[in-house]
């Protein structure tokens, strides 16, 4: 059923604990990634099949698995855990895709581990159903993520604030490599598990490099990248923890993640969130304060002279702040149909402003992040104001600006529509899908996953899912489901 390599289960035992499986009594496939399936080498026929199923609840494990949840640490909201780990997860081992890359398979939800600190070790369907439309969402969009390979009904339910459905969810990810991971062995002093970790990490994400430094600088401009993208969808991710940093530049661990719906640069929306510290806007100073954490753990490793090494690894963090610019304003940039650099003349900062100045107007009304940016392209942006002097002011600017471009006005248009979406995985259509799954029915689910195959596509049938929620549908707090 998977042709398992497990390369994790080699490294040193104090990486890791090994598990086994805890099952449940009515195991029900609700959703199965037919396509990530094929990518990945796997039989669609044998995962829908009863041992399929039982294997993707947790209820068995496939041959060759050798399964194991692992061990890490890290900063959360701020504050030191020491130990955290996979809490209810368990890596059934990896397998590789058609190009030779090798993906985790890892089940959410499964049932308790020695990381577990006392909780229950599984999911409510509701956080599985939320992950899986949303990591999938990220992928349609371009955005580096974790992948939902399957999401499955467990029959039992699982208590939170209520008694609820439990779910488990099959993800797969090029790794599972995240800060917190190299902060638990620099927090015990372990050297030669961070120079383990090193490698691994690199043979898995950046086989080109060669060393911790490189390692440092790739992962800070993997990041660079990634929360320029997250700025320019309007998402938020909710729990920038560092444990939640993934090493690859992927997005990770979806909870309390959400887009935007109104702009609002300080937007949060995370329940556990009481301070703001992830809130929109704060994204990209916080993963400079995570990447930090990273760079503190790898200066044990980073030769014998510490002063060189902390001076390296400093500068490496400092360069996050001009890469992420260079993303920001070029993904901006694309979103009003500029090109990536400016013409002669056009300065840098003169497109900062001009794309600063069209979010303050955003930001004044609280206009739609994702269909003002479409109505861009549409050319009845207009229509998305109601100070629509103000409006017309800035699209004289942009006209003139636009004017410069050395592109024709229908590649501009198209620019536009390429890098923003008509339909975003919104709050109020995710936590409709998982009302109606709690009430048995999945049509929602489906049809929402559906839509969000195409993003950037006008698809007339899904008209609806692109509507801004009305204030009586408005999702204001989103949970973790932990």
């Amino acid at each position: 059923m998977f042709p398992f390599e497990n390369t994790y289960v080699r490294l040193p035992e104090r990486m890791y604990a090994r598990i086994s499986t805890w099952p449940v009594p009515a195991p029900e496939m609700i959703a199965l990634n037919e396509p990530l399936a094929r990518d990945l080498g796997l039989d669609v026929a044998a995962l829908r099949s009863p041992a399929g199923v039982a294997v993707l609840s947790g209820s068995a494990l496939p041959e060759g698995a050798e399964p194991l949840a692992q061990a890490y640490a890290g900063h959360q909201f701020g504050g030191w855990v020491p130990q955290l780990g996979d809490g209810r997860a368990m890596l059934l081992g990896e397998v590789r895709d058609h190009e030779g890359r090798l993906w985790d398979i890892q089940l959410k939800g499964s049932g308790p581990t020695p990381f577990s600190r006392g909780g229950d070790g599984r999911a409510p369907l509701g956080a599985v159903l939320r992950e899986y439309v949303v990591s999938e969402a990220m992928q349609a969009l371009g955005v580096p993520t974790t992948r939902a390979l399957a999401a499955v009904a467990t029959g039992a339910k699982v208590r939170r604030e209520e008694m609820l459905p439990g779910g488990v969810l099959t993800r797969a990810a090029t790794s599972h490599m995240r800060v917190g991971t190299f902060q638990y062995f620099a927090a015990r002093g372990d050297r030669e598990a961070l120079e383990r970790l090193v490698d691994y990490t690199i043979a898995r994400h950046y086989p080109e490099i060669d060393g911790p430094l490189a390692l440092l600088e790739a992962v800070v401009a993997a990041q660079a990248r990634l929360i320029a993208q997250w700025m320019g969808l309007g998402f938020i991710h909710g729990v920038m923890n560092t444990d939640n940093t993934h090493l690859g530049g992927l997005t990770i661990d979806y909870g309390p993640c959400a887009f935007m719906d109104g702009y609002v640069p300080g937007k949060v929306f995370s329940s556990i969130d009481r301070m703001g510290r992830y809130a929109y806007d704060r994204q990209p100073r916080v993963i400079v304060w995570n990447l930090a954490q990273f760079a503190t753990s790898l200066i044990p490793v980073m030769g014998e002279d510490q002063e060189a090494a902390i001076g390296e690894a400093t500068q490496a963090v400092a360069e996050f702040t001009p890469q992420f610019s260079r993303e920001w304003l070029r993904i901006f940039r694309a979103k009003l149909g500029l090109a990536e650099e400016a013409p002669d003349g056009i300065a840098d900062e003169n497109d900062v402003k001009l794309i600063a100045a069209f979010l303050d107007l955003m930001a004044r009304e609280e206009a739609d992040f994702t269909n003002t940016f479409r109505a861009l392209a549409r050319g009845n942006a207009e229509d998305e104001f109601t100070d629509r002097a103000a409006y017309r002011e800035w699209h004289e600017a942009w006209l003139a600006r636009r004017a410069r471009e050395a592109s024709a006005a229908q590649e501009q248009l198209a620019l536009m529509q390429r890098t923003s979406p008509v339909l975003i995985a919104r709050n109020h259509r995710v936590e409709e899908a998982i009302g109606a799954a709690y009430a048995g029915d999945f049509a929602p689910f489906h049809r929402l996953n559906a839509a969000l195959r195409r993003p950037y596509e006008e698809q007339a049938e899904f008209a609806d899912l692109a509507r801004r929620p009305a204030p009586a549908e408005e999702v204001k707090r989103t949970f973790c489901g932990t």
